[in-house]
């Protein structure tokens, strides 16, 4: 196929089509008429070969009006249409949460029921762990109802109940790395198993604490309702078990993972496990994603493909989650690495604004969500507990699995060793593609090569320059104090981010193709561009699958299906130009990778966009959101690029983008898009943590050098309080709180090591607090060690929830401690944060601390500090901190609660 001249035929179709535009085409002989001089383009060739355009008075533009060019209403309007009916189409899917109601039929699962459950879990208030709510009502009320479901149950099963309550230790990388402590917390454990017993057991978790301030019904209480009705069903079944299954009801996942921890490393059922289901939420209600598998146990991934009536499943999630971007983690890590044993990570997603809030009621988790959740999980349990291959599952332990669902309707999985094969088979069909373009003689290729290069360069150049564009927007919109505008209206951000990214994408190609590419035909120039998305897509597949991304897929459809459209139409395309049966086949062609995309892109913003809203006051979201709309920008516009130069005219679509991204700038600057909501029926709150402390700074002699009190302030997202002043004058930035730089964490009393992410304070002078329970320190003792460090040994008693931070001075170094593995572990910053947590009637904490010192200074070898929160009973509260909650406007969540710290200097 020869690309430096027009073929005859469509020669004749375009000298025929200017016959008919009437009189004021230009002459047929001229168009046909060969160029004979050399063309000098932007990049230093020569493009003599291409066929030329001529025009009056010398303009490129005006003779495109005639000929095949498209109507440029029609196609911005048909794209965008076509667009929005994929939309229409994601939606629908994702609305769609079950394909038929509970009939609750002996045997099935029943929402009604689990509903139940999840109303009285969550009536008892938020459940803390160390609170009666968690460790004693809570857990009477599991036990109550698992007691009912025993009784009846079919003697074919025995049901083993057993309430643990362990002590341990433990590091985790989480958060910038800090360890754990927790001590005499609560685990509610059933094993369900055949009469005769079983050897081998499948694992579900959930998790009935909640954080302070919030009845957790989504994270997680509905999730401890769907295991309890699936413990009803699967106990009630004349369906013979082959393996055990222990349902786990933790009481300390909100502690940073600390009650699955107890189970796995010391409860005498953990033996049996070979695999688990951990049951999450990262939102409130919808469908539960399947977003963790394995590590490397694909047999998992075919159990759920097999066995789940409402597959919601992707491995694009998995590589995300497992990437660190998102700041969260689950009980998955702590099986994965402290139990060496496979599962399957699952969470509701979808409004996560009012995620670990005031918010997260039963109520608002619909029914359906219920039953699809049961439906699934009760189906894969049943599955696997049947199954030959659970009692030999590390023989199938062979490398991960490409697994992702088509609209919820189906899995699509397989291993990724397969998916390699697949993608370099892609990559081989697209280099003999081009192949036969870029190897023909010499003569006939020097236009096409240097014309698909530099089309390749003004390609990159165009999303460079839209990146840059969006976020130069984006920076201004951040320095002068709009930042979220977007957050509860989302649609600004596609208005004001996406049309900017859209728009000068269109300018830039529109350039190249008014003043290098004037003289070269549009369907010459649509080819080229078609060339250059497809390499470019098939270049991010090679990467990739050069990688081991499982992810690559999504490649592999986005070069797969474009190809195979594309020599679909070629000849319709060679002979007709880019008329509406060219149109409709290839909008056909590509609607696979289009609609998967919207799929995927609504995943990510449904994640994305609520937890920008709880990131910290140093990253700015609107930068981070800006970025994602560019990136889904050059994404959805590559096979849509060729458009622009098959078209007669960009400039009303230039304008209108434009236009529209500029009024929505003024917007935004003016502050018409509030950020925050109060609406009952969909909050999108701003949350703020007010902790009333008292602080008390020592020296190395033990005297008191400082003590203060007041109510600090952190706002969780990047707008500090610039929007609470105007409702309470009091806090603004002349009580901006200051880093005590001797201190370890800047001596405040961090609940979590996540200083790094929020540097933003303020310090509202306050008076004392004094809780009935307060916090005791002391050193034990201090010994020389043989060699040649010395050994601290310290006693704290307090709260249910103390946080203990170490600084070791300069010379100085801790080399062990009787805390994780033994191997001190520093925070971000380098300092060393340890939390700590204890159930009901716990015995004091003691613990030791070894420094090694190199020189000796006379303001001591380390600092030592200790908070104590106080996060449930009558000790939480004070008449300053509930009478500052009370202003706080009704589109904040305020959790608050008191705290006491202690420095010392040893």
């Amino acid at each position: 196929m020869e690309w430096g001249y027009e073929s005859a035929a469509v020669r004749r179709h375009r000298v025929g089509g200017e016959r008919r535009e009437g009189p004021e085409a230009a002459p047929p002989p001229e168009r046909e008429a060969p160029a004979q001089e050399p063309l000098v383009d932007a990049c230093g060739g020569r493009g003599g070969a291409r066929t030329r355009k001529s025009s009056p008075g010398g303009s490129g533009g005006a003779s495109r009006g005639a000929g095949t060019g498209l109507s440029e209403a029609r196609a911005a309007l048909g794209l965008a249409l076509y667009l929005l009916a994929l939309r229409t189409l994601v939606q629908l899917s994702l609305q769609q949460l079950v394909l038929r109601g509970a009939t609750g039929h002996r045997g099935e699962f029943d929402a009604r029921q689990a509903r139940d459950y999840l109303e009285h879990i969550t009536s008892i208030g938020p459940r803390t762990t160390g609170s009666p709510e968690n460790e004693i009502l809570t857990v009477h009320y599991l036990l109550e109802q698992i007691k009912l479901i025993e009784v009846q149950s079919n003697s074919l099963h025995k049901i083993s109940v057993d309430v643990q309550r362990p002590t341990g230790s433990f590091s985790i990388d989480f958060l910038g790395g800090f360890t754990s402590y927790y001590d005499n917390i609560t685990n509610v454990v059933v094993k369900l198993e055949p009469r005769d017993g079983a050897q081998h057991a499948i694992l579900a978790n959930c998790h009935f604490d909640s954080v302070a301030n919030s009845p957790g019904a989504s994270d997680d209480a509905v999730s401890c309702s769907v295991m309890l009705e699936v413990l009803r069903v699967l106990s009630t079944s004349s369906e013979a078990l082959h393996h055990a299954i222990v349902f786990l009801f933790n009481g300390a996942e909100e502690n940073v993972l600390q009650a699955s921890h107890g189970f796995i490393t010391q409860h005498p059922w953990a033996s049996l496990i070979r695999a688990f289901i951990n049951l999450e939420a990262a939102g409130v209600g919808g469908k539960e994603l399947v977003f963790q598998t394995g590590p490397e146990n694909p047999w998992l991934v075919q159990a759920y493909v097999s066995a789940a009536k409402h597959p919601f499943a992707s491995v694009v999630a998995q590589e995300v989650f497992q990437s660190g971007i998102i700041p969260s983690d689950t009980d998955f890590r702590i099986y994965r690495d402290f139990g060496n044993i496979p599962g399957i990570d699952l969470a509701f997603i979808e409004n996560g604004y009012i995620y670990h809030t005031k918010y997260d009621t039963a109520d608002r988790i619909l029914t359906d969500s219920i039953q699809r959740a049961g439906d699934n999980i009760l189906a894969v349990l049943k599955y696997l507990a049947t199954s030959d291959i659970l009692a030999s599952s590390s023989k199938y332990q062979h490398g991960n699995m490409v697994f992702f669902d088509v609209l919820g309707l189906f899995v699509i999985a397989y291993p990724s060793r397969i998916g390699s094969i697949i993608n370099y088979m892609v990559v081989m069909a697209v280099v003999l593609y081009l192949g036969k373009k870029l190897l023909q003689p010499k003569h006939n290729t020097d236009n096409y090569t240097k014309d698909f290069l530099c089309g390749l360069g003004i390609t990159l150049i165009s999303w460079f320059t839209s990146l840059v564009t969006v976020l130069i927007i984006a920076v201004f919109i951040s320095l002068i104090g709009q930042s979220l505008s977007w957050y509860n209206h989302f649609y600004v951000s596609v208005c004001l981010y996406g049309s900017a990214a859209v728009a000068k994408i269109i300018f830039i190609h529109t350039l190249a193709k008014r003043f290098y590419y004037m003289n070269a035909s549009d369907q010459y120039l649509g080819e080229v561009f078609f060339d250059i998305s497809l390499f470019v897509h098939c270049a991010f597949l090679l990467s990739l699958t050069y990688q081991g991304l499982c992810s690559a897929f999504i490649s592999a459809v986005w070069v797969a299906f474009p190809l195979l459209t594309k020599l679909c139409v070629h000849k319709d395309f060679k002979l007709h130009g880019a008329q509406g049966k060219f149109i409709a086949c290839y909008l056909l062609g590509m609607f696979i990778p289009y609609l998967y995309a919207l799929y995927l892109i609504w995943a990510v913003f449904e994640m994305f966009t609520p937890i920008l809203g709880r990131s910290g006051s140093e990253i700015p979201p609107d930068v981070v959101l800006a970025s994602i709309l560019a990136g889904c920008t050059m994404i959805l516009s590559s096979y849509f690029i060729n458009f622009i130069y098959l078209a007669k005219s960009t400039k009303k679509t230039m304008l209108t983008l434009t236009l529209m991204c500029t009024i929505t700038f003024l917007l935004v600057c003016s502050g018409t898009f509030f950020p925050y909501s109060s609406n009952p029926a969909n909050p999108k709150p701003k949350r703020v943590f007010l902790q009333h402390m008292t602080r008390t700074f020592h020296d190395v002699e033990g005297n008191v050098v400082k003590r203060d009190s007041g109510i600090w302030i952190n706002g969780f997202d990047y707008t500090g309080m610039s929007h609470i002043t105007p409702h309470i004058p009091e806090i603004n930035d002349s009580i901006r709180a200051h880093c005590e730089e001797n201190a370890p964490l800047c001596g405040f009393p961090w609940y979590l090591p996540v200083h790094f992410l929020i540097r933003k304070n303020w310090y509202l002078p306050a008076p004392e607090v004094s809780p009935r329970n307060p916090a005791h320190f002391r050193l034990i003792s201090k010994e020389q060690t043989p060699w040649d460090s010395t050994k601290f040994t310290f006693e704290a008693t307090g709260p249910s929830h103390m946080s203990f931070y170490v600084r070791a001075h300069k010379g100085s170094s801790l080399s062990q401690w009787s805390l994780g593995n033994g191997t001190p572990v520093t925070s971000k910053g380098g300092d060393y944060f340890v939390f700590y947590s204890h159930g009901l009637q716990a015995s004091a904490w003691q613990f030791w601390i070894e420094v090694q010192v190199s020189e000796e200074h006379p303001e001591g070898m380390v600092t030592v500090a200790i908070a104590a929160h106080y996060l449930s009973g009558d000790d939480k509260r004070s008449s300053q901190l509930d009478a500052l909650k009370e202003r706080f406007p009704d589109w904040t969540f305020p959790s608050a609660w008191v705290c006491t710290y202690n420095l010392f200097v040893f």
